[in-house]
């Protein structure tokens, strides 16, 4: 009888990962940080579930789930038993192509195999990541053309001019925030602006011809062109219109490039696909209108885009921002990169998928029928209420390329301005510090009671002046998840959706009568 001689296996240490909360807030640049006091990042959302909190700041930033968190908490310990038999490398790499299947299958593009997702941490990096490449391909300075900075990310035109937007890298590297990027190709700015003094937006056609002129002007001198569409904005506008930028593209096919912004992620399957066919790159996050923890990107590359761009070096400026398993593995120019897992980033998308899972399972119908109620009741009650103005904007034109049926042709976005009042009649808007006190106001428990409500806006938004003087516009938003909740609960999801924003504008009615009465804050 022969006997068998057994091998030992290599020992492998066990994955030391920290709690589910802790890693939601790792793998992001300096933003994603907790405020020691507060237990806030930078955009008032805590790591955890706030059942207590009433989110209607989409625009900015979405709080994560219970569902989102048990998604999460859920693959945090399957990490844990895979790290029986691969390295954390291995994992990651696989992980991310399964969450890069299902974002494909659940945006309706599994039959466009040929689409490359590139991951990142922020929309803020895949604006970086999208000019960094496009300069490569040419000598000359690249012209980076987007909306002012009021109406887009905070670090956005820091990002397209290859310079650093944090005091870290999204992969934790020391950086100088402001700072060029070593390595970084030579790029030009320049900022449209999309709404008047006012506050009133500009004409699609004034937009589109300023948009034209500096691309073809920068054509004829050599440049290549990368054009920001931004779809939506801070606001809730597109511009330029797609349809300027298609025919821009039609025009210039070889020196200019188009990234669509779509990290609000206001935007439907078939909308996507519309843009991805136009040869468009679309930018998009799972963490504000989907509803997953901050700091989720990816960047969706169509094919002749991609099989241009895979034939350059790879953008030294993009080291520090980018882990080889964040690109596909066809992109061969991304092999120098780090073999290392960025697991909050993987555990914010585990969490946006499942948040994108139950959107996707609506009937597009019941979306449209709840978005057109909302809207309805919000604007009675905003153009009824002296306190409140609500804040003008167009229509959400995409063009004959994009079918007008879906229900992101319906505003989900709803700036407002606030106003001091005396016998029921407006005076005068509050002033930025004062909208940015309700702001913070409305998420804090004023009554000191535990079952108090509170509730988030979107970030104050600069928007133009009023009788001389700067004023910010609140917004109250639709995310993917209230419209799941919608349809809940026999019906009546709706109902106590919408009196819970009443309820909201209420509050913020309240906390600037107290302002007149302490002359605060």
């Amino acid at each position: 009888m022969t006997s068998v001689t057994s091998i030992p296996m290599p020992h492998v240490p066990p994955l030391n990962l920290p709690g589910t909360e802790q890693l939601l807030t790792e793998g992001g640049d300096a933003r994603i940080m907790l405020d020691p006091s507060s237990g806030l990042n930078k955009y008032g959302c805590p790591p955890h579930p706030d059942p207590q909190l009433i989110a209607f700041g989409s625009s900015t930033a979405s709080v994560i789930s219970e569902s989102g968190f048990a998604a999460a908490n859920q693959l945090r310990n399957s990490l844990i038993t895979q790290r029986q038999n691969d390295s954390e490398a291995v994992i990651y790499t696989r992980e991310l192509q399964r969450v890069r299947d299902e974002l494909s299958q659940l945006c309706g593009l599994t039959d466009l195999p040929d689409i490359n997702i590139t991951f990142a941490s922020s929309g803020t990096d895949l604006h970086l990541i999208a000019a960094q490449y496009v300069s490569a391909c040419t000598p000359f300075p690249l012209l980076a053309i987007m909306v002012d900075a009021a109406e887009t990310g905070s670090s956005v035109s820091a990002a397209l001019s290859g310079r650093h937007f944090s005091n870290r890298s999204s992969l934790g590297k020391p950086t100088h925030e402001g700072s060029t990027i070593q390595g970084s190709g030579n790029i030009e700015i320049a900022n449209i602006a999309i709404r008047l003094t006012d506050g009133s937006p500009r004409l699609t056609s004034e937009v589109d011809a300023e948009v034209t002129a500096l691309a073809e002007n920068a054509a004829a001198r050599g440049q290549h062109i990368l054009l920001v569409l931004i779809d939506q904005s801070k606001t809730g506008l597109i511009a330029p219109s797609p349809a300027c930028a298609a025919a821009l593209k039609r025009q210039l096919p070889h020196t200019l490039a188009v990234l669509v912004d779509a990290c609000q992620f206001r935007i439907s399957p078939s909308t996507l696909r519309a843009y991805l066919a136009q040869d468009f790159m679309v930018a998009l996050t799972g963490s504000k209108f989907v509803g997953g923890p901050t700091f989720s990107a990816a960047l969706m590359i169509p094919p002749s885009t991609a099989k241009r761009l895979q034939k350059l070096p790879f953008p030294p400026a993009l080291s520090a921002y980018s882990l080889r398993a964040e690109w596909p593995a066809i992109w061969a120019a991304a092999n120098g990169l780090e073999q290392r897992a960025n697991f909050g980033l993987l555990l914010r998308w585990e969490a946006a998928l499942q948040a994108m899972r139950a959107f996707y399972a609506i009937p597009q119908a019941s979306a449209v029928d709840f978005i057109n109620a909302f809207s309805a009741t919000l604007h009675q009650y905003l153009t009824s209420d002296p306190h409140f103005e609500p804040f003008p904007a167009h229509k959400l034109e995409r063009g004959p390329m994009i079918a007008s049926d879906n229900w992101d042709r319906l505003p989900t976005i709803f700036p407002f301005l606030l106003f001091h009042t005396k016998n029921q009649h407006k005076t005068k808007a509050l002033s930025l510090k004062e909208t940015h006190w309700v702001y913070q106001a409305l998420q804090r428990d004023e009554m000191q009671q535990p079952a108090a409500l509170r509730f988030q806006l979107g970030q104050p938004v600069a928007c133009g002046l009023r009788n001389g003087m700067p004023v910010n516009a609140l917004r109250i938003c639709i995310s993917a998840q209230m419209i799941v909740d919608a349809t809940s609960n026999q019906g009546q999801g709706a109902t106590i959706i919408i009196k819970r924003a009443l309820g909201a504008l209420t509050r913020a009615a309240q906390l600037t009568n107290s302002l007149d009465a302490s002359n605060q804050p």
